[in-house]
């Protein structure tokens, strides 16, 4: 799982990224967890009570609770349905916040910072309950992830991932047929569920950055998703030139799938253009699509769905799909730029 994702890569972000990307989703609290550590970070304090926490926790998820009354696999829930209570007028603040610090965070605090059972190496916080108290201890981990270039990027990827995993519940599609398209209008993902309705997901950028961790496909330089940094937004590239959509079509392929996009710093992007990248580089558009998989549907299920349900199958089917762009396309391109990369 995680560890493929984390292999060359023992960075602080990685580590956020595999607890957001990866393992289990049988309720979004760890969404909602994740985006209120994001938000109390910013006072750089060393320590956060429950009571501090239960404000962003329990408005993070009344704000989905909105929009998609799913946000957990268990039958009943006494958080949830005080946070439904409130939304319907029937329970004030004070009591929302009380039975949240009481229910909300009954499993969410221990088990966020692990991964395939397994704690990450270096945690961003300590559990303090001791006699009287309740708060949890930040550490140095997570004051650093905060120093980063790559942090402001961070709650919009848990705010996308939080939406495909909903998105996912509430539709009910088996997913054997859910699949996640892409509109290059808009730059956003959507599906279509059983009576045709489209339903839009999140931004495309908010959903890849983190598979990619925060990098240029073909550079590995950082890049923004930041919706207030519109001047350094990096670019959504076809790995394989749209313009030859057609012979892809034409081939059991879709060149606008999941499976096709990556992001790109925006004057490597113009540098390319409609070019193909060396062969090389498909080895990194394999690896990324695996982290898709290795992660819940509904672009693990896509992914599938595209390329093969096995590793074989998927390994050819880019092959089949690369050698054809070759044919249509003498001239293969490599970056100006182009630092190590992690995967």
């Amino acid at each position: 799982m995680s560890t493929k994702f984390q292999i060359n890569d023992p960075s602080l972000e990685s580590q956020w990224r595999s607890l957001i990307l990866f393992g289990k989703n049988s309720a979004t609290y760890k969404f909602a967890f994740a985006k209120s550590l994001i938000t109390l970070i910013g006072n750089q304090t060393t320590s956060i009570s429950l009571s501090d926490l239960a404000v962003p926790f329990a408005g993070n998820i009344i704000e989905h609770l909105k929009f998609n009354d799913k946000q957990g696999s268990s039958q009943s829930s006494k958080f949830l349905n005080s946070c439904r209570a409130f939304i319907k007028n029937e329970l004030n603040q004070d009591q929302l916040y009380r039975d949240t610090e009481k229910f909300g965070f009954v499993n969410v605090i221990d088990a966020f910072q692990n991964v395939n059972g397994g704690a990450i190496p270096n945690p961003f916080y300590e559990k303090n309950f001791a006699v009287g108290k309740k708060e949890i201890i930040i550490t140095d981990s997570l004051l650093k992830l905060f120093d980063t270039f790559q942090f402001k990027n961070l709650d919009q990827e848990v705010e996308a991932r939080w939406n495909l995993v909903e998105t996912a519940w509430s539709l009910n599609i088996s997913p054997n047929i859910l699949e996640v398209k892409y509109d290059d209008v808009e730059s956003l993902l959507f599906v279509q569920n059983n009576f045709m309705r489209r339903v839009n997901i999140t931004s495309v950028r908010d959903a890849l950055n983190g598979y990619q961790k925060g990098k240029c496909f073909y550079s590995f330089q950082d890049i923004s998703i930041y919706k207030n940094d519109e001047l350094n937004m990096c670019a959504i590239d076809h790995f394989l030139p749209h313009l030859h959509k057609q012979y892809h079509h034409n081939e059991g392929a879709n060149i606008n799938g999941v499976w096709n996009l990556v992001l790109s710093d925006k004057q490597i992007n113009n540098n390319k253009s409609a070019r193909i990248p060396e062969k090389r580089f498909l080895e990194r558009l394999f690896n990324r699509n695996e982290f898709y998989i290795e992660s819940k549907h509904p672009l693990a299920e896509t992914i599938i769905n595209q390329t093969g349900y096995t590793r074989a199958q998927r390994i050819a089917f880019l092959e089949k799909q690369y050698n054809l762009a070759s044919e249509l396309a003498i001239q293969k391109w490599q970056p100006k730029i182009e630092l190590a990369g992690s995967f």
